[in-house]
């Protein structure tokens, strides 16, 4: 215990000033305090026997550095996966940027009237546009498609039924679980038909005095094959006018236009939905629709300004930042530049193309391979790569990567590593047992980046 250095002696070290300007000197010492405190145990339960103050240093030193970096970073994704929920889903364009700053660096609007002078609604600013591209009488906005969900079953279903099929009840992202969203919402659920198959009948018996809902879940990333069978909501929607109920789908991935690349055409666009029929549908901003995360109930105008009004739309709103990001979207999509949001023109991609872009970066990984007389090598390899978020679960998109053979650097497990240390950090896939850079993912102007990222890798030994 003796050999621990003391306090004093550690903030009297000439590199703790410049980490005391970065995060303060009471933090300083809280991670001192910290590392002592943990060596302390160590040698307390004999998991250590001796100590020497120079191992402590290193550690506190190590532990500042990370803590007085920014901890939420940009990366480059070079998993291939599309909408990845780990990586911050879908990447802005740089005009819908532009008008965030614009919004966040002063005051604004969100919730004034230029026009009368008078508090305005947070939600105008949506909501006629939503109503444009989804063909919906009224909509509403919250912080994400669970919350609508969730919003949509406390304000239509509480106290009452919900009926919904066993094949629905899905469980997404380890959290969001039906049958626990029924339960906080204060409905009932009603489970119908089986795992596999559901029919019209088996909601018709269903139906009490106390229904409420009938509800319909996009299955996400689930998928049942084989034998099975389940109502379409055209039927749903005709059950629910005849016995005076409200049918409310759960779209999850918020399709408003078709993608164009001929393989990712099973899924309903928001309008369809309602054209067929579904009285409300909630869906995500942030996959298909590529725009920040938000979630949005689009509909028929009763049901939507009576969800406005309930408890909860103040625990569910929408921040200034999001709603501008959200308001820029719905306006490119509007005007007919959807293949301009990043996430589409990524999931509309022709493989051709993406080859193209794939062999220009090998070519250049080759190059500063040689220049460095490193054994190694880098080629372009077919991959498949994914929408991710969810949505198309069984449908793989045909893509290239630029697949890093680098024997000297270790196995591919270390080569991911390194570069998730480089600035910015790159996030790798593994294709055929080596580090691969999945080009669809990459960004306009980014090779730049990865190239500087790979020269930091290159120059580790």
């Amino acid at each position: 215990m003796r050999q621990i250095p003391s306090m004093s002696d550690l903030l009297n070290l000439p590199w703790v000033p410049p980490m005391e300007e970065l995060l303060g000197r009471s933090a300083v010492k809280s991670v001192f305090a910290e590392v002592i405190g943990e060596f302390r145990e160590m040698i307390r339960t004999g998991k250590i026997s001796s100590v020497d103050g120079e191992s402590i240093v290193r550690e506190a030193r190590a532990r500042l550095a990370q803590r007085s970096t920014l901890s939420l970073r940009r990366v480059l994704n070079g998993t291939g996966v599309v909408v990845h929920t780990n990586l911050g889903r879908s990447p802005l364009p740089l005009e819908v940027m532009r008008q965030v700053e614009e919004v966040a660096a002063g005051y604004s609007t969100l919730e004034f009237s230029l026009d009368e002078g008078v508090r305005g609604h947070r939600n105008q600013h949506v909501e006629w546009l939503l109503c444009q591209l989804t063909g919906a009488d009224g909509a509403v906005v919250v912080n994400n498609n669970a919350a609508a969900v969730l919003l949509c079953l406390a304000g239509l279903a509480s106290g009452r039924e919900v009926i919904v099929s066993r094949g629905e009840l899905v469980e997404i992202g380890g959290s969001f679980r039906i049958p626990e969203i029924l339960s906080f919402a204060g409905a009932k659920m009603v489970e119908v038909g089986t795992t596999n198959r559901t029919h019209l009948s088996d909601y018709e018996s269903a139906i009490s005095d106390s229904t409420a809902v009938l509800l319909k879940v996009h299955p996400s990333n689930f998928r049942i094959e084989g034998f099975h069978c389940s109502v379409d909501r055209q039927q749903l929607a005709q059950l629910a006018v005849a016995r005076g109920l409200t049918l409310v789908e759960d779209l999850g991935s918020g399709l408003l236009e078709p993608l164009d690349n001929g393989m990712l055409t099973s899924e309903p666009t928001v309008k369809e939905c309602l054209s067929q029929g579904v009285d409300l549908v909630t869906f995500s901003g942030d996959k298909l629709l590529g725009g920040p995360q938000i979630g949005v109930i689009a509909g028929r105008r009763q049901l939507t300004d009576r969800l406005k009004r309930h408890p909860l739309m103040r625990a569910f709103r929408v921040d200034k930042m999001t709603l501008a990001a959200f308001e820029g979207i719905l306006r490119m999509m509007l005007q007919g530049r959807g293949d301009q949001i990043p996430a589409r023109a990524m999931l509309s991609e022709r493989p051709e193309k993406i080859k193209k872009r794939a062999q220009k970066i090998a070519a250049a990984c080759r190059r500063r391979i040689r220049e460095r007389s490193i054994p190694g090598d880098a080629r372009v390899i077919p991959v498949e790569d994914a929408v991710g978020g969810g949505a198309f679960p069984a449908v793989p998109l045909n893509g290239y990567g630029v697949a890093l053979d680098l024997p000297s650097l270790g196995g591919a497990s270390r080569v991911q590593r390194l570069f998730r240390k480089t600035v910015p950090p790159v996030v790798l896939g593994v294709d055929e047992g080596m580090p691969c850079l999945h080009v669809r993912t990459l960004l306009s102007g980014e090779e730049m980046l990865f190239m500087k990222a790979l020269d930091h890798v290159l120059g580790v030994r």
